[in-house]
């Protein structure tokens, strides 16, 4: 497997010294300069089955060797909470204690550990299994935690560290699938809609284009916000569950610094993820979108995806044992922060992937940029209004969720 290899090479290169668990908080913000060096590498291993999904992480890895760098502090060039919690002007907005519920494959044993390291770096409050903020469970609920893959666990660490990052009071509770088959994530995901306080549930994954009407039951429930990555290949057609119509399908951009009123740039990542359906129902919400498609349209709304120019700086495990600072992104980044901006609207009632369509003058509009080549040209082309790789825009704060 990918993710089982890379873990290897990085655990080559380890530095003779473990990585501090309280290194210096980076003052720089993110810029794309320092990780020039630097290309993505996927962490998980690719499916070739409709059924079986694939992660969407990408590490940055070094160009000469594929070799994951080591490092003892967060990469400069990574974002901070600090970092997205500006450019998605949610800064000083809480959430009440409200849960988000992230939802991937197999067993993470250092979950709670390197959770802890990330929090603790960004001065962030303890988020543990002792004072009630956090809870790992199987896909029926049990304690019992699935066998490891070292690529999901770095897939399931930039998830709970963006949801800390976007939503630092936020609870969360980490459902973890037996295998990758969208079933038994399906069912993980069922069982996140169950807990306690749950008002987003976080999918940074995907299989094929697969029908609502035989796995989209898993994924419907009304009144909590079911995010959905789109993809990490680009214009290459829709994967469930993005595509589902009861889920937000979640796009990707690139996050730049920039001289302006924001403070932030952005454009289409190229390998955000978009297409059509041919299976499940267009959303009646996006009727006056022109998406162009007759069914299912992806993406709904966007965020941070590309690893070098808006991926977060994470804390995430290189083998069973051992873990390191890296810089990760992908749509697997993006899912988890739009599913914390819902939580931290409050505002998930019936079908939330609807909402951002009655709001879209409380998003940043992306209107530059390509993920591939198509026609009609939305579908892979940013413009004003919808778009297939960033849909209606990123989190302008809550107003749009």
């Amino acid at each position: 497997m990918l993710g089982t290899a890379l873990a290897g090479a990085a655990t080559a290169i380890l530095l003779a010294t473990s990585p501090a668990h309280a290194a210096p908080a980076p003052t720089q913000q993110a810029t794309p300069a320092t990780a020039k060096a630097m290309h993505a590498q996927r962490l998980c291993s690719a499916s070739t089955k409709k059924t079986v999904a694939s992660c969407y992480a990408e590490v940055l890895v070094k160009n000469s060797t594929d070799l994951a760098p080591d490092s003892a502090a967060p990469p400069a060039s990574g974002m901070t909470p600090d970092d997205l919690q500006d450019a998605y002007n949610v800064a000083g907005t809480t959430s009440g204690g409200r849960t988000v519920a992230i939802v991937d494959a197999y067993g993470y044993p250092n979950l709670e550990r390197d959770l802890g390291v990330y929090r603790s770096q960004f001065g962030l409050s303890a988020c543990t299994k002792a004072n009630g903020c956090l809870k790992i469970m199987n896909q029926t609920g049990g304690t019992s935690l699935p066998s490891t893959d070292v690529g999901w666990d770095g897939e399931q660490a930039l998830d709970v560290d963006a949801v800390s990052a976007v939503c630092p009071d936020c609870k969360i509770v980490v459902v973890q699938a037996t295998s990758a088959s969208i079933s038994n994530l399906g069912t993980a995901a069922n069982t996140a809609s169950k807990q306690s306080g749950v008002v987003a549930i976080s999918n940074s994954y995907g299989g094929g284009d697969l029908a609502d009407s035989t796995y989209g039951a898993k994924y419907n429930h009304p009144g909590i916000a079911v995010t959905a990555s789109t993809g990490d290949d680009g214009y290459d057609g829709a994967s469930f569950p993005a595509s589902s119509q009861y889920v937000t399908a979640v796009g990707g951009t690139s996050l730049t610094s920039a001289s302006n009123t924001r403070g932030w740039s952005e454009t289409v990542w190229d390998g955000a993820g978009s297409g059509c359906s041919t299976v499940n129902a267009a959303l009646s919400a996006a009727s006056s979108s022109g998406t162009g498609c007759s069914k299912r349209a992806m993406a709904d709304v966007s965020a941070a995806a590309d690893p070098s120019a808006g991926g977060m700086a994470v804390y995430y495990p290189t083998s069973a044992s051992a873990s390191t600072w890296g810089q990760i992104g992908g749509t697997s980044e993006s899912a988890p922060i739009v599913a914390s901006v819902y939580a931290l609207s409050g505002n998930t009632s019936g079908y939330a992937n609807a909402i951002p369509y009655s709001h879209t003058g409380s998003l940043n509009d992306v209107t530059s940029g390509s993920n591939g080549s198509c026609s009609p040209t939305q579908w892979c082309t940013a413009r004003s209004g919808w778009d297939g790789p960033t849909g209606l825009g990123t989190p302008n704060g809550t107003a749009a969720f």
